[in-house]
């Protein structure tokens, strides 16, 4: 199945990302072996560890069959079309997933690849295949967590994606077009990605290792073998893979992860702020010399955020010890931080900077609001 997003492309169970780097010889977090009387860097080594804790997931389905003509009542009272009767097809899609709790059984995927399920298989890279059962998705992350019941599983350990620099080298796994386990590398092209119209909270890590259509859900790992990203889309305006692709953080997926496992779903929080990018207009007219950040509009009275002592005019430079760079960003780390947690604001005030620790109440509006909305 297929989703069009402007120019970018889900493809759902069977999705895309990123595309083919030039591999240039680079130093290899494993033993370099020899080679025609000489050495060569390989990632085999890091692959024999990791790739087992990469699986295959097949999806059956159920869609509803949309027909006007089914919608029309004379048509139906002519046909004895019984009210109500809706008319679906059987699905089947294919794409990837990562083991990250070997003991408990837990995959990561994208929620796209479970869409509208009536069964999911997952096939390890031994071949052994497992019913799975689904803990919980998030469409507004696209992460989604399953639960297989077996013993001797390999997990892919959590990398922190909050390290990762633009030019750091990546390897993709996953399952193309259904043929199998297939592994490409790139590097990170750029951090921080939103704005694109895939999902509600966007923070993708863009890369050019090369990821087709079932590859979706797949692990995005750097080269000592941590799980750094979860593969999700790729910028296809012509349909095709233009080496432009996206994956979800560990960091979010992780925090996703916890609340789907606890709760079965993600209880969106929120301090009653209005925030908004800091432009280069509004930082001459703030007199600042920051240049990146979040902006503090407006500070609903009675608030967490009021109680906090927070201000309009604030400028929020970091959220838990990590650089805010726009509204979106901040946004996120609110909207992740489970409820009844505390997130530590840094802000820079008048041109004092000071640390403010905010308790997440429970959101009661829309996670899909814009940036420019109360959080």
């Amino acid at each position: 199945m297929k989703r069009l997003l402007s120019a970018l492309v889900l493809m759902g169970g069977i999705a895309a990302i990123v595309a083919m780097a030039v591999v240039r010889p680079l130093s290899a977090a494993a033993p370099i072996p020899e080679f025609a009387g000489g050495v060569v860097p390989s990632l085999a080594p890091m692959l024999k560890s990791v790739t087992p804790g990469v699986v295959n997931i097949a999806v059956k389905g159920r869609q509803r069959i949309q027909n006007p003509l089914l919608e029309d009542p004379f048509f139906r009272r002519f046909f004895n079309v019984p009210q109500g009767q809706q008319n679906y097809a059987e699905t089947q899609a294919t794409g990837s997933g990562v083991i990250v709790d070997a003991a408990q059984g837990y995959v990561l995927t994208n929620a796209h690849v479970i869409a509208n399920e009536t069964s999911i298989a997952v096939t390890t890279k031994d071949n052994r295949r497992f019913a799975a059962k689904l803990v919980g998705r998030d469409t507004e992350t696209d992460v989604a967590v399953l639960k297989i019941d077996s013993e001797h599983l390999s997990a892919v350990p959590l990398g922190d994606s909050d390290k990762l620099q633009v030019g750091d080298f990546v390897v993709a796994i996953g399952n193309p077009f259904g043929l199998g386990q297939t592994v490409t590398s790139g590097i990170v092209s750029a951090l921080g990605r939103s704005g694109l119209g895939i999902e509600g909270y966007e923070d993708f890590i863009q890369t050019d290792a090369s990821i087709n259509p079932g590859n979706s859900g797949g692990a995005l790992v750097d080269l000592k073998g941590d799980l750094v990203g979860i593969n999700t889309a790729i910028l296809a305006p012509g349909g095709g893979n233009i080496g432009i692709g996206f994956a979800v953080p560990i960091n979010m997926a992780r925090k996703v992860m916890d609340q789907l496992i606890r709760y079965g779903e993600v209880k969106r929080g929120r301090i009653g702020v209005s925030i908004q990018d800091l432009t280069p207009d509004l930082a001459q007219a703030m007199d600042t010399k920051q240049t990146n950040g979040a902006v503090i509009a407006k500070v609903e009275p009675g608030s967490s955020a009021d109680h906090a002592g927070l201000k309009s005019g604030d400028l929020v430079t970091a959220a838990d010890g990590v650089m805010v760079h726009s509204g979106t960003q901040l946004r996120d780390a609110i909207g992740l931080t489970r409820v009844g947690d505390d997130v530590s604001l840094t802000i820079d005030r008048n041109g004092s900077e000071r640390t403010v620790a905010v308790k997440v109440e429970m959101a009661q509006q829309s996670a899909n609001q814009s940036q420019q909305s109360v959080r």
